[in-house]
């Protein structure tokens, strides 16, 4: 099974990192194929914690070539404070490559980005203020600036300057900011040319002729289905397309050669930024979820937002990723809890929605309507097999399963790198 795509099936931070990475030592490709430094993902290493931004999960595996597909945005200066950190830190990062097609964000798109947040007051998006969106809409306006545009200096000032001609006018007459110097901007981005040139490759080619040589690949995706661009929660959703179909566009692959689809989806639910989320919880047990999950932002550190688990989600996500398996995480959250509740449907204006109201108004109106199941007080970050788990996680994770219309083939029990339980293996 050469080519297996992992994303997430909620809003994001759902451990992708941790089951890309536990693929990652049987793989010989890990490749990101969408977004950028706005979502991080954490992998526990042995008693080494790893946070990592814009890099692939699978950089910490020895043997494995992580790429960053033409369908990601690279702010270099994240970049290489990563690489230098990972560095230091005695893992070997010189089997990177990096598409020469994939998009640079420049200061100025981060300067934007702030600011337009900012001046949008009430009606914020809950961007990370990392110039990620400006920078995709930059290159749907063909006013983009590419890695190998790094190489040539008389067509990088000439994109430099097109961009600004327009953008200072914007910064200048209606945020009251200075104008970005095009000069400025150029140096700054030329002074990364030389230092990131051997890591550039036509990633699609490398990639075509892997699978070609029956390689194994694992296409990671940023941040996750609920913050597609297309199939999320429009508008409050991220620039890029982070469901199954945006490997194809964004790592250059057809669709006939992907194999496998694995939807990372925590036993609950959280969210960061703005936006509709009907399960959430606004009271001592969304904190309890917060603080028993660690339920902080890897990037930014924002607290999440907290709620159970919702196989409304959990179906759409299997529809619009055509998922294959699921990997269940943070199990162990649910310990000690008498009573764990699931969303099964939706109530909206009394009428139930067992799938997803085809409107953002429904949606944003929408009330869960639960099913609970019989907690469990033992301790779980032991188990390996499904069989040890106590008989009330079981039929908690048997529940999910056939509620979510999609296998679960792993489950998380605690953070460490080793604490899972497989039942499928995601490679057979």
């Amino acid at each position: 099974m050469p080519a297996v795509v992992v994303l997430g099936a909620q809003w994001g931070d759902e451990g992708k990192g941790k089951a890309t990475d536990q693929l990652g030592s049987r793989v010989d490709y890990v490749v990101k194929f969408n977004g950028g430094n706005n979502a991080g993902h954490t992998v526990v290493v042995g008693d080494e914690k790893y946070a990592l931004h814009l890099l692939p999960s699978g950089i910490l595996s020895p043997g494995c070539v992580p790429v960053i597909g033409n369908g990601v945005v690279v702010d270099l200066e994240v970049l290489f404070e990563e690489l230098d950190a990972l560095t230091s830190r005695g893992v070997d990062v010189s089997r990177l490559l990096i598409s020469s097609s994939a998009h640079i964000i420049p200061s100025y798109n981060r300067t934007l980005d702030k600011v337009t947040e900012r001046f949008l007051g009430k009606r914020q998006i809950g961007t990370t203020g990392r110039g990620i969106g400006p920078t995709y809409a930059d290159k749907m306006n063909r006013v983009g600036i590419r890695i190998s545009d790094l190489f040539d200096e008389k067509i990088l000032r000439e994109k430099v300057e097109g961009a600004l001609t327009q953008k200072n006018q914007v910064l200048v007459k209606i945020y009251n900011r200075r104008a970005a110097d095009i000069d400025a901007v150029t140096a700054e981005l030329l002074a990364y040319a030389d230092r990131v040139r051997p890591m550039v490759a036509d990633t699609s080619l490398v990639l075509n002729q892997a699978l070609d040589a029956g390689k194994t690949l694992v296409f990671e995706a940023g941040q996750a289905t609920m913050l597609d661009v297309d199939h999320g929660t429009y508008p409050f959703v991220t620039s890029s397309s982070a469901t199954a179909g945006g490997v194809c566009t964004g790592a250059g692959i057809g669709p006939s050669r992907v194999d496998r689809v694995v939807g990372v989806i925590k036993a609950y639910t959280t969210r960061v930024g703005e936006g509709p989320f009907p399960t959430e919880l606004l009271d001592d047990m969304g904190e309890h979820l917060r603080k028993t999950g660690g339920e902080y932002g890897v990037t930014t550190g924002r607290p999440r937002r907290t709620g159970w688990y919702d196989a409304v989600i959990a179906r759409y996500s299997g529809r619009i990723n055509g998922l294959t398996d699921l990997v269940l995480t943070k199990l162990d959250v649910l310990t000690g809890l008498e009573k764990v509740p699931v969303c099964v449907a939706y109530d909206v204006d009394g009428v139930r929605h067992d799938e997803m109201p085809v409107d953002q108004s429904a949606f944003h109106h929408a009330k869960p309507i639960y099913e609970e199941f019989d907690g469990w007080w033992e301790d779980i970050s032991h188990c390996r097999t499904f069989e040890e788990l106590p008989v009330n996680a079981q039929r908690y994770v048997l529940a999910l399963e056939e509620m979510s219309g999609t296998r679960i083939s792993a489950i998380g029990v605690g953070p460490d790198r080793e604490a899972t339980i497989v039942r499928h293996d995601l490679l057979d």
